[in-house]
């Protein structure tokens, strides 16, 4: 592999470690990327959790050291989703793939007008309390979206957002934080099936991660510094990309 592939991989790894830690859907820049590069579509999804892996360690370091993210409550939602991917993991086999980034992509765009309508449930948190505990709705919520997590991974970062903003009551940048420790929580479970499996092209995932890193380090500094307003505005942005991207729309028009 030539030389300047190394930092173009770099850079495509610092944009999706931002897009991932303001909103979410980096990796519908990366996958592509990676198998453009010649990895088959497998190996390129388990060297992709390298980088979502240590991203989110630069993140969950980040937000805590700037103390906005609430760890033991984040532990406490982030568990039932952990409990919930390993399930939907079971059931992915049994999925259309196809049919289920047209659905995604409907319920983006679905999404993305809710924002739009209520902006000041997405930019204003509903309490400045953030509980020790979450309520049993909560850990439902969050199960069933770790289960979505674990069958289908696209998009899984807007619905955490959704949950903790519209279902814990979080604003923006909370709720960045909390969503980056879930998927620290849960990776790692999805990344040892795929090295047992020889799934990873460990050079590239590192060389992947190192972009990643340093987009989220970025993201996480943009997030707090820039407030909830500037989030959702990149969080309507990747939504509007990432359900085109699902639904055939760039397809049609390149």
């Amino acid at each position: 592999m030539e030389w300047y592939i190394y930092p173009a991989i770099i850079a495509v790894g610092m944009l999706a470690g931002f897009i991932n830690t303001l909103a979410g859907s980096g990796s519908l820049l990366t996958l592509p990327f990676l198998m453009f590069l010649g990895l088959p579509a497998n190996v390129a999804n388990g060297t992709n959790r390298i980088a979502i892996l240590l991203q989110n360690v630069v993140g969950v370091s980040s937000f805590h050291q700037q103390k906005v993210l609430k760890v033991n409550y984040g532990i406490r939602l982030g568990l039932p989703a952990v409990i919930g991917s390993l399930i939907g993991a079971v059931i992915a086999v049994q999925l259309n793939n196809d049919v289920m980034s047209y659905v995604i992509g409907f319920l983006l765009i679905f999404m993305f007008f809710i924002i739009i309508l209520k902006p000041d449930q997405w930019i204003k948190a509903q309490s400045d309390h953030v509980p020790e505990k979450p309520s049993w709705l909560q850990i439902v919520i969050f199960f069933f979206i770790g289960l979505y997590g674990g069958f289908i991974q696209a998009g899984v970062g807007f619905f955490l957002l959704a949950g903790l903003v519209m279902g814990a009551g979080l604003d923006l940048v909370r709720a960045n934080a909390v969503k980056v420790l879930i998927v620290l929580l849960y990776t790692p479970f999805a990344l040892v099936i795929f090295i047992y499996h020889h799934q990873v092209d460990y050079v590239l995932g590192l060389t992947l991660a190192a972009g990643n890193m340093l987009g989220a380090f970025v993201g996480s500094r943009v997030a707090v510094s820039w407030g909830p307003k500037f989030v959702r505005i990149i969080l309507l942005l990747a939504i509007l990309g990432s359900s085109m991207k699902l639904l055939g729309v760039f397809d049609l028009l390149f």
